[in-house]
């Protein structure tokens, strides 16, 4: 995971760098580079991880209790 203190810390390194006119542009250049960068990444949010984890749980539970359902159903027609 990225560090938002690594980036900032960069920015800041960047700003100190450059001349006092440039700073602002090359700063909003690279946080737009930056930007573009990530989203080619595909990546997701914390909050969508967790809300899919959560999906992935009750799909778990409901497989488990359709597994569950399924044997005692071939326990009854099987006679075993």
């Amino acid at each position: 995971m990225i560090d938002p203190k690594a980036v900032e810390d960069v920015m800041e390194s960047l700003r100190r760098s450059v001349p006092a006119g440039l700073a602002n542009d090359v700063e909003k250049n690279l946080r737009a580079a930056l930007a573009g960068a990530l989203a080619r990444l595909n990546l997701v949010t914390r909050e969508e991880l967790e809300v899919q984890a959560a999906v992935l749980a009750r799909t778990r539970a409901k497989l488990e209790a359709l597994e569950k359902q399924v044997a005692e159903m071939e326990k009854t027609l099987l006679g075993k």
